[in-house]
């Protein structure tokens, strides 16, 4: 009995050592770790080779937009399922000499040749995911150099040597990107170019496996030496319109040549005396303020992040704000936009009588705002003068296109997928035009003063999830990491600038950590809610505060944050 007893009291100790192993000393029970801290500089990330690189030019005397750059060339490398050459790039900038944000849109646009009336006359209803259609000319490198002609202060060529470096002697992939590869190459292994160039012996590299690209390292090595026109106007364009020519592509030579990025003013709304910063459209960054908006007015703190309340409030107006998102965001340069309209308070109290606390709507009409005049990889670089850099560059559907031109070691993008072939849409497909597009960079600052460098990734969780990251700081009162490692909101199904409609109001998609009756109360009102596997977004953000950096990096992905 004795012998019995100590049993029990064993497994006991046993049993309650194993339940408090895993509790964190301080804060919340669903944050992986503490936000890193540090003075001089930080990074952060969505690949730690990448976050090492931007911490190497930074401690030999670059600066924020220096080491951005040199951290989005490698993670081309070491991170293709998410980005690389072949895509487009934006940017926001904090520049602590003119204490302003810079935006910066480096997307590319439609070949000009094609049209519309091609696709129709083709028997197309949509354009194709894969393949030479959907290509449009990828912006991101212009991108890099207008960053590094404004701000930048060493040289081309040492910020894209370590992204060489490695590309030549190999790097091993991780666990995430490894995952995510071997899923891309079933999908692409059909087009010229890719299974030479982006698999090993045919198949996907293994986490822990050593990638090396040498056609990346050498097409690196030319833009170094000739600048941005050895990418648009030189050898490495004729490659690309050769074979976009022999794919049966549209896109050529000049529109290459003639390609430009933009400089653009950031767009921003007060959120409980915060400014909220996102760029204007041809991407979909504005959809977070206007959900921001019209949430502003409700105590949100008082619902608490765990509630059917608060989640049915969140999710309603994300199905509002998409309808705006479906029917307005397009390329400017094409339409008069009514951007203003659609992110003051005004327009979000009147959008907000749509709500019903008691049910899920099942579909909403686009706003009628009066017009004015007037999957991817984020990174966030801040360095010790102040200056803090949001960016965010993709390939789009992961890998992008398929297309993969000869001896240059990347694929083209697709973005051209998310134009419209419905006539008379503002997102019509037009040559010449920068589609709709999903990637968006924030940041928020506070009595004119930066406050945090952020970006969640992830397609048409990327407004929710800025929108989600806001809330979980400014009402919930969490850090910088706890904000990303909260569980999250997806709603799909909400209407798209390409033209599909919501039905039956969509699909709800709450990340585990949401309790069963919370769920029980949002099925009660309405809501169709599912359990979806990986679609909740890659986070990364640095906060300032009194002169510290606070760095945060996804817990779902491969990330991370490290300063010095």
């Amino acid at each position: 009995m004795k012998h019995f007893s100590t049993i029990i009291i064993a497994l006991t100790l046993f049993i309650c050592s194993s339940a408090y192993a895993g509790d964190r000393v301080t804060g919340q029970s669903f944050v992986t770790r503490s936000p890193v801290i540090a003075t001089h500089g930080m990074a952060a990330t969505s690949q730690p080779l990448a976050t090492q690189v931007a911490l190497d030019i930074l401690k030999s005397g670059g600066n924020a937009i220096d080491a951005a750059i040199a951290a989005n060339a490698m993670l081309g490398l070491v991170e293709p399922t998410g980005n690389g050459m072949g895509g487009d790039l934006f940017a926001i900038i904090w520049d602590v000499k003119t204490k302003k944000l810079y935006g910066l849109n480096a997307s590319g646009r439609s070949p000009k040749s094609l049209s519309r009336q091609w696709f129709v006359d083709n028997g197309y209803d949509k354009i194709p995911s894969h393949g030479p259609l959907p290509v449009s000319v990828p912006g991101a490198v212009d991108g890099w150099f207008m960053m590094h002609e404004r701000f930048g202060s060493k040289s081309m060529k040492k910020l894209l040597a370590p992204a060489i470096s490695y590309a030549e002697n190999g790097a091993p992939i991780t666990q995430l990107i490894a995952y995510y590869w071997n899923l891309s190459v079933p999908r692409l292994s059909k087009y010229p170019g890719f299974i030479e160039q982006y698999t090993i012996n045919g198949k996907a590299p293994k986490e822990g496996q050593i990638w090396k690209n040498p056609n990346l390292a050498k097409t690196l090595k030319a833009i170094a030496k000739g600048g941005r026109d050895a990418f648009y106007k030189g050898k490495i364009a004729h490659t690309i319109a050769d074979y976009m020519k022999e794919q049966g592509g549209f896109i050529n030579y000049e529109d290459l040549a003639s390609h430009k990025g933009e400089w653009v003013e950031p767009e921003s709304t007060n959120y409980r005396g915060y400014d909220v910063w996102e760029l204007p459209p041809n991407g979909q960054g504005i959809a977070a303020l206007q959900i921001l908006n019209m949430l502003e007015p409700f105590d949100i703190a008082k619902m608490g992040l765990d509630s059917p309340e608060y989640v049915h409030l969140f999710t309603e107006a994300k199905k509002i704000a998409f309808e705006d998102r479906a029917k307005f965001y397009a390329d400017p340069d094409f339409n008069q936009l009514p951007i203003k309209s659609l992110i003051s308070k005004s327009y979000a109290n009147k959008r907000m009588k749509l709500f019903n606390a008691k049910k899920a709507g099942r579909s909403y009409p686009a706003g009628n705002p009066a017009l004015e005049q007037g999957d991817t990889i984020y990174l966030t670089v801040a360095d010790k003068e102040g200056n803090m850099v949001s960016l965010i560059q993709s390939n789009y559907r992961g890998m992008g296109s398929g297309m993969t031109p000869p001896g240059l070691g990347f694929i083209l993008q697709d973005r051209g997928e998310l134009f419209t072939l419905q006539e008379n849409h503002f997102n019509t497909f037009e040559g010449g035009k920068r589609p709709f597009h999903t990637i968006i960079p924030a940041f928020i600052s506070k009595d004119d003063k930066p406050w945090m460098s952020f970006g969640l990734m992830g397609g048409a969780m990327q407004p929710q999830g800025h929108a989600q990251i806001v809330i979980n700081m400014i009402d919930f009162g969490m850090d910088v990491q706890e904000a990303g490692d909260a569980p999250r909101i997806h709603h799909t199904g909400s209407s798209e600038p390409t033209g599909e409609k919501m039905t039956d109001g969509g699909i709800l998609n709450l990340e585990s950590g949401f309790s069963y009756s919370t769920i029980r109360g949002l099925m009660r009102l309405g809501h169709k809610v599912q359990f979806a596997n990986g679609p909740y977004g890659g986070y990364q953000a640095i906060q300032v505060k009194d002169g510290v950096y606070w760095g945060a990096s996804e817990s779902r992905k491969d990330g991370q944050a490290a300063g010095y």
